[in-house]
Protein backbone atom coordinates (compact mmCIF):
# COMPACT_ATOMS: atom_id res chain seq x y z
CA UNK A 1 0.00 0.00 0.00
CA UNK A 2 1.01 3.45 -0.73
CA UNK A 3 2.27 6.39 1.73
CA UNK A 4 -0.36 8.31 0.52
CA UNK A 5 -3.33 5.84 0.46
CA UNK A 6 -1.92 4.64 4.21
CA UNK A 7 -2.87 8.23 4.99
CA UNK A 8 -6.13 8.61 3.77
CA UNK A 9 -6.94 5.75 5.54
CA UNK A 10 -5.69 6.95 8.92
CA UNK A 11 -7.26 10.60 8.32
CA UNK A 12 -10.25 8.58 8.00
CA UNK A 13 -10.16 6.15 11.06
CA UNK A 14 -9.52 9.38 13.06
CA UNK A 15 -12.62 11.28 11.85
CA UNK A 16 -14.60 8.39 12.47
CA UNK A 17 -13.26 7.91 16.36
CA UNK A 18 -11.51 10.46 16.95
CA UNK A 19 -8.87 8.60 18.53
CA UNK A 20 -7.16 4.81 17.18
CA UNK A 21 -4.79 2.30 18.36
CA UNK A 22 -1.70 1.46 16.61
CA UNK A 23 -3.03 -2.14 16.70
CA UNK A 24 -6.18 -1.02 14.72
CA UNK A 25 -4.63 0.60 12.36
CA UNK A 26 -2.35 -2.30 11.44
CA UNK A 27 -5.20 -4.19 11.28
CA UNK A 28 -6.97 -2.42 8.94
CA UNK A 29 -4.33 -1.08 7.03
CA UNK A 30 -2.30 -4.73 7.22
CA UNK A 31 0.73 -3.40 7.37
CA UNK A 32 3.59 -3.61 10.09
CA UNK A 33 3.49 -1.78 13.23
CA UNK A 34 6.90 0.27 12.41
CA UNK A 35 5.21 1.13 9.36
CA UNK A 36 2.27 2.48 11.52
CA UNK A 37 4.54 4.00 13.78
CA UNK A 38 6.43 5.95 10.54
CA UNK A 39 3.22 7.20 9.50
CA UNK A 40 2.07 8.54 12.66
CA UNK A 41 5.33 10.54 13.32
CA UNK A 42 5.00 11.87 10.02
CA UNK A 43 1.53 12.69 9.78
CA UNK A 44 1.84 14.34 13.64
CA UNK A 45 5.00 16.13 12.10
CA UNK A 46 2.52 17.98 9.80
CA UNK A 47 0.15 18.86 12.71
CA UNK A 48 -2.86 16.41 11.66
CA UNK A 49 -3.00 14.21 14.94
CA UNK A 50 -1.59 13.80 17.92
CA UNK A 51 0.36 10.59 19.14
CA UNK A 52 -0.70 9.16 22.55
CA UNK A 53 0.40 5.98 24.16
CA UNK A 54 -0.59 3.28 22.21
CA UNK A 55 -2.14 5.00 19.06
CA UNK A 56 -2.89 8.93 17.93
CA UNK A 57 -5.80 11.07 18.30
CA UNK A 58 -6.80 13.64 16.15
CA UNK A 59 -5.20 17.15 16.22
CA UNK A 60 -7.67 19.96 16.93
CA UNK A 61 -5.94 23.65 17.82
CA UNK A 62 -6.50 24.36 21.31
CA UNK A 63 -6.89 27.89 23.22
CA UNK A 64 -3.69 28.70 24.00
CA UNK A 65 -2.74 28.83 27.92
CA UNK A 66 -2.10 31.86 30.01
CA UNK A 67 0.90 34.02 29.51
CA UNK A 68 1.81 33.35 32.92
CA UNK A 69 1.86 29.85 32.05
CA UNK A 70 4.00 29.92 28.35
CA UNK A 71 6.55 32.22 29.81
CA UNK A 72 7.59 29.25 32.14
CA UNK A 73 7.24 26.99 29.63
CA UNK A 74 10.07 25.68 27.20
CA UNK A 75 12.30 28.89 28.79
CA UNK A 76 15.91 27.29 27.28
CA UNK A 77 14.79 26.95 23.64
CA UNK A 78 13.00 30.39 23.77
CA UNK A 79 16.51 31.88 25.50
CA UNK A 80 17.99 30.31 22.23
CA UNK A 81 15.96 31.45 20.01
CA UNK A 82 15.70 34.89 21.47
CA UNK A 83 19.33 35.18 21.48
CA UNK A 84 19.52 34.15 17.28
CA UNK A 85 17.14 36.91 16.68
CA UNK A 86 18.59 39.89 18.17
CA UNK A 87 21.90 38.55 16.46
CA UNK A 88 20.01 39.61 13.26
CA UNK A 89 18.80 43.56 14.52
CA UNK A 90 20.82 46.14 13.53
CA UNK A 91 20.89 49.78 15.56
CA UNK A 92 18.31 52.15 13.98
CA UNK A 93 16.04 49.80 13.01
CA UNK A 94 12.36 49.39 13.44
CA UNK A 95 10.99 46.89 14.48
CA UNK A 96 7.34 45.45 15.50
CA UNK A 97 6.85 43.16 18.60
CA UNK A 98 3.70 40.82 19.01
CA UNK A 99 2.76 39.99 22.38
CA UNK A 100 4.17 36.18 23.46
CA UNK A 101 6.07 34.54 25.01
CA UNK A 102 9.14 34.06 23.32
CA UNK A 103 8.51 37.69 22.41
CA UNK A 104 8.61 38.67 25.79
CA UNK A 105 12.08 37.25 26.26
CA UNK A 106 13.38 38.46 23.01
CA UNK A 107 12.29 42.17 24.58
CA UNK A 108 14.96 41.32 27.31
CA UNK A 109 17.65 40.97 24.39
CA UNK A 110 16.76 43.49 22.81
CA UNK A 111 16.82 45.86 26.14
CA UNK A 112 20.69 45.49 26.09
CA UNK A 113 20.54 47.30 22.54
CA UNK A 114 20.50 50.48 21.54
CA UNK A 115 19.01 52.94 18.82
CA UNK A 116 16.02 50.68 17.97
CA UNK A 117 12.68 51.88 17.61
CA UNK A 118 10.52 49.33 19.30
CA UNK A 119 6.29 49.46 17.98
CA UNK A 120 4.18 46.79 20.11
CA UNK A 121 0.99 45.82 21.46
CA UNK A 122 2.57 43.76 24.38
CA UNK A 123 1.82 45.72 27.75
CA UNK A 124 5.18 44.16 29.67
CA UNK A 125 7.11 44.16 26.75
CA UNK A 126 7.04 48.13 26.39
CA UNK A 127 7.64 48.20 29.92
CA UNK A 128 10.86 45.66 29.99
CA UNK A 129 11.75 47.55 26.89
CA UNK A 130 11.39 51.42 28.46
CA UNK A 131 13.11 50.22 31.80
CA UNK A 132 10.14 50.44 33.56
CA UNK A 133 11.69 46.65 35.17
CA UNK A 134 15.26 48.37 36.58
CA UNK A 135 14.27 52.07 37.04
CA UNK A 136 16.45 53.23 34.33
CA UNK A 137 16.10 54.75 30.95
CA UNK A 138 16.05 53.15 28.30
CA UNK A 139 18.06 53.24 24.55
CA UNK A 140 15.66 52.39 22.51
CA UNK A 141 12.30 54.50 21.47
CA UNK A 142 9.48 52.28 22.82
CA UNK A 143 5.64 52.89 21.14
CA UNK A 144 2.65 51.16 23.04
CA UNK A 145 0.23 50.63 20.44
CA UNK A 146 -3.00 51.78 21.23
CA UNK A 147 -6.46 49.95 21.19
CA UNK A 148 -8.40 47.81 23.66
CA UNK A 149 -6.58 45.81 26.43
CA UNK A 150 -6.34 42.23 26.87
CA UNK A 151 -6.20 40.92 30.27
CA UNK A 152 -5.28 37.43 29.09
CA UNK A 153 -2.75 38.14 26.66
CA UNK A 154 -1.82 41.37 28.72
CA UNK A 155 -1.87 43.06 25.08
CA UNK A 156 -4.06 45.68 23.23
CA UNK A 157 -6.20 44.43 20.11
CA UNK A 158 -9.68 45.71 18.17
CA UNK A 159 -9.43 48.75 15.01
CA UNK A 160 -7.78 51.24 17.51
CA UNK A 161 -4.53 48.75 17.25
CA UNK A 162 -4.95 48.10 14.08
CA UNK A 163 -5.14 51.82 12.72
CA UNK A 164 -1.98 52.51 14.88
CA UNK A 165 0.35 49.67 13.54
CA UNK A 166 -0.99 50.75 9.95
CA UNK A 167 0.94 54.50 10.33
CA UNK A 168 4.15 52.81 10.46
CA UNK A 169 6.30 51.12 8.07
CA UNK A 170 8.80 49.12 10.26
CA UNK A 171 12.08 47.22 8.75
CA UNK A 172 11.16 43.78 10.61
CA UNK A 173 8.03 42.43 12.56
CA UNK A 174 9.27 39.74 15.03
CA UNK A 175 5.92 37.38 15.85
CA UNK A 176 5.74 34.36 17.47
CA UNK A 177 2.34 32.42 16.77
CA UNK A 178 0.58 29.39 18.44
CA UNK A 179 2.01 26.87 15.55
CA UNK A 180 3.60 26.69 12.43
CA UNK A 181 1.82 24.57 9.87
CA UNK A 182 3.20 23.67 6.22
CA UNK A 183 0.62 24.18 4.41
CA UNK A 184 -1.52 26.76 6.76
CA UNK A 185 1.22 28.85 7.77
CA UNK A 186 1.76 30.85 10.74
CA UNK A 187 -1.45 30.94 13.11
CA UNK A 188 -3.12 32.18 15.74
CA UNK A 189 -5.94 30.54 17.97
CA UNK A 190 -7.87 34.63 18.51
CA UNK A 191 -9.04 36.35 15.74
CA UNK A 192 -8.04 39.52 17.30
CA UNK A 193 -4.49 38.37 17.87
CA UNK A 194 -3.78 36.59 14.19
CA UNK A 195 -5.61 40.39 12.65
CA UNK A 196 -2.59 42.28 14.74
CA UNK A 197 -0.03 39.84 13.61
CA UNK A 198 -1.55 40.18 10.32
CA UNK A 199 -1.27 43.81 9.94
CA UNK A 200 2.13 43.74 11.37
CA UNK A 201 3.38 41.52 8.46
CA UNK A 202 1.68 43.47 6.48
CA UNK A 203 3.57 46.90 7.49
CA UNK A 204 7.27 45.25 7.40
CA UNK A 205 9.96 44.49 5.05
CA UNK A 206 10.75 41.32 6.55
CA UNK A 207 8.69 38.67 8.17
CA UNK A 208 10.75 36.66 11.40
CA UNK A 209 8.61 33.88 12.86
CA UNK A 210 9.92 32.86 16.17
CA UNK A 211 8.66 29.54 17.20
CA UNK A 212 10.37 26.39 19.03
CA UNK A 213 9.76 23.44 18.27
CA UNK A 214 6.96 22.35 20.19
CA UNK A 215 4.69 24.82 17.05
CA UNK A 216 6.69 22.74 14.24
CA UNK A 217 4.12 21.19 12.48
CA UNK A 218 1.20 22.59 14.45
CA UNK A 219 -2.27 24.29 13.36
CA UNK A 220 -4.36 26.42 14.90
CA UNK A 221 -7.50 28.15 14.49
CA UNK A 222 -6.35 31.81 12.08
CA UNK A 223 -3.83 31.96 9.52
CA UNK A 224 -1.95 35.43 9.53
CA UNK A 225 0.54 34.44 7.50
CA UNK A 226 1.54 32.13 4.60
CA UNK A 227 4.25 29.96 4.87
CA UNK A 228 6.03 31.20 1.48
CA UNK A 229 5.47 35.11 2.91
CA UNK A 230 7.38 34.11 5.72
CA UNK A 231 11.06 35.47 5.37
CA UNK A 232 13.03 33.55 8.24
CA UNK A 233 11.89 31.26 10.99
CA UNK A 234 13.97 31.05 14.47
CA UNK A 235 13.50 27.93 16.09
CA UNK A 236 15.63 25.71 18.64
CA UNK A 237 17.91 22.82 17.61
CA UNK A 238 14.96 19.67 18.55
CA UNK A 239 12.77 21.34 15.82
CA UNK A 240 15.22 19.40 13.23
CA UNK A 241 13.36 16.11 14.77
CA UNK A 242 10.26 16.93 12.98
CA UNK A 243 9.35 15.79 9.48
CA UNK A 244 6.97 19.93 9.11
CA UNK A 245 10.42 21.82 9.40
CA UNK A 246 11.56 20.55 5.90
CA UNK A 247 8.62 21.16 4.44
CA UNK A 248 8.18 24.75 5.86
CA UNK A 249 12.18 25.01 4.21
CA UNK A 250 10.88 23.54 0.65
CA UNK A 251 8.38 27.16 0.68
CA UNK A 252 11.37 29.37 0.65
CA UNK A 253 11.98 30.60 3.90
CA UNK A 254 15.01 30.48 5.40
CA UNK A 255 15.62 28.19 8.77
CA UNK A 256 18.15 29.58 11.47
CA UNK A 257 18.38 26.75 14.17
CA UNK A 258 19.30 28.47 17.67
Amino acid sequence: MLQAERFLRIRSLLATFSRVSVDRIVQDLEVSRETVRRDLLELEGYGELRRVHGGAVAAGPEPEPPLSVRLIARQREKRAIAKATASLLKPGQTLFLDAGSTTAILAEEIATLSGMTVLTNSLSIALKLAGADEGRASGNAVRLLGGQIDVKSQATHGDGTLEDIRRFCADVALLSPVGLHPKHGAMSFEHHEAAVARAMAAQARQVVILADHSKIGQASRVTYRRTSEIDIIVTDAKAQESGALAALRKDGAKVLIA
